[in-house]
């Protein structure tokens, strides 16, 4: 439900892993191949010495250093500067308003419009979902969908209960809501259970 670039982080973990296999299996293959050593050692010298050339090519005037130390810090800084944008990107798409309905536009001296806070329905939904004794805790937030606002409706039911039986309840819930406020939400509901649920005993009525 949340604008997470999931493409992407999978992408970019497939190639992190891709790296990772490729740099172990040179470790190993130098550690335990000892014919593989003489040519990694030959490369790494042609490396080191071509590396050296283009160090002494582009060393400023004046000065016993290369230009070229500038540019890796510049493109150091510029994947940093990715890095943050990359993380600053995940779980995004919350939303602080769950209604917005403005008011006619008929040229009447009266206008204005009318904003529902998602924070007031967040609170509400949950309130009334943890009057049920079947549930140890829940959690409701509003995120941005499709164009519009939709619920993320997460419960914690206590052990034994029927999830049947919590999602018909959350459902007749939402469409209550739907009711009050003048338009259909989409929802998702997840029924989890954590250490709490699984501690937690039925309450029981003699």
């Amino acid at each position: 439900m949340n604008s997470t670039p999931r493409a992407l982080n999978r992408i970019l973990l497939g190639l992190c892993g891709l790296v990772l296999m490729i740099a172990g299996a040179c470790g190993a293959a130098l550690a335990y191949l000892p014919g593989f050593a003489g040519p990694w050692q030959a490369l790494t010298s042609r490396a080191g010495s071509r590396l050296e050339g283009i160090q002494q090519a582009t060393t400023l005037d004046g000065q016993q250093d290369s230009w070229l130390w500038i540019v890796l810090a510049a493109v150091l800084l510029l994947v940093a500067v990715l890095a943050i944008a990359w993380i600053a990107a995940q779980g995004r798409g919350r939303t602080g308003v769950f209604a917005d309905s403005p008011g006619p536009d008929d040229g009447s001296a009266v206008r204005g419009s009318v904003t529902i806070n998602s924070g007031a329905v967040e609170q509400a939904l949950r309130a009334a979902l943890l009057e049920r004794n079947d549930l140890v805790n829940a959690a409701v937030t509003t995120w941005h969908f499709r164009g519009g606002p939709a619920l993320k409706v997460r419960v914690f039911p206590r052990k034994g209960v029927a999830p049947c039986t919590l999602a018909a309840a959350v459902t007749e819930l939402v469409e209550a809501l739907d009711l009050v406020v003048g338009q259909r939400t989409p929802v998702l509901i997840r029924i989890s259970s954590g250490a709490r649920s699984r501690l937690t005993r039925s309450e029981r009525v003699s």
